[in-house]
């Protein structure tokens, strides 16, 4: 099993740009998919994106679409979550996770998700 460990996140401006990473340890010759989700307190876990093991299906939510994009690197074992105009309600606790998966399938439900890391905070300004 992997250890999931996201960085990146911070307080930025309407408009801005962000690039969260997701890097992975431990068990790192399996093949994961990955997902990010968000949360705000108070609020529903949301998902924002997903990748499939081998990078070839990346699959960004509708409101992401256009302004997110998800990458990898397996070769650092790690997942990128590219964010570019940036707006107030995309602030929340940005959480990355895995699943043991050698198809291409991507996984866009948290229950499908059973690693997780600790989160990054993403806040964006007015």
């Amino acid at each position: 099993q992997v250890q999931l460990v996201e960085s990146g996140g911070g307080l930025v401006q309407a408009g801005d740009s962000l690039r969260l990473s997701c890097a992975a340890s431990g068990d790192t010759d399996s093949m994961y998919a990955m997902g990010w989700f968000r949360q705000v307190p108070g609020k529903e876990q949301k998902f924002v994106a997903a990748i499939s093991g081998n990078g070839r299906r990346p699959y960004v939510a509708e409101f992401g679409k256009g302004r997110f994009t998800i990458s990898r690197d397996n070769a650092k074992n790690t997942v990128y979550l590219q964010m570019s105009s940036l707006k107030p309600e995309d602030t929340a606790v940005y959480i990355c996770a895995a699943r043991e998966a050698y198809s291409g399938s991507v996984y866009t439900t948290n229950n499908e998700y059973p690693i997780w890391g600790q989160g990054t905070q993403v806040t964006v300004s007015a």
